[in-house]
């Protein structure tokens, strides 16, 4: 009962800021600053959630540096976000298979 309890607090806490925002605002954002904003706050909470657990996940430093340095040079080549993700995992596995 105790777990049904916990997933049914975190469905609220993950559901209430995804819908508020459609129930209250109407009308289309026209301001530069906050469409600004919304446009890179997916980009910012990825990075804030999944960077700390690279260095935590692998116990190699080194294969962490070079999975990080490949989903970077990804990103600043403009390469979607799942094809970054993909392809960084695929390179941390393969080193770990290697090394």
């Amino acid at each position: 009962m105790y777990t049904v309890i916990c997933i049914l607090i975190m469905i609220l806490v993950t559901y209430i800021p995804r819908a508020l925002p459609i129930c209250f605002i109407h009308k289309k954002i026209e301001n530069v600053y906050v469409k600004s904003f919304l446009f890179y706050v997916p980009y910012a909470v990825l990075a804030s959630l999944t960077f700390p657990f690279i260095f935590y996940f692998i116990d190699n430093l080194w294969i962490a540096l070079i999975g990080t340095a490949t989903a970077i040079l990804l990103s600043i080549f403009n390469q979607k976000l799942i094809v970054v993700a993909l392809v960084s995992v695929l390179v941390v596995y393969g080193l770990q298979f290697v090394l």
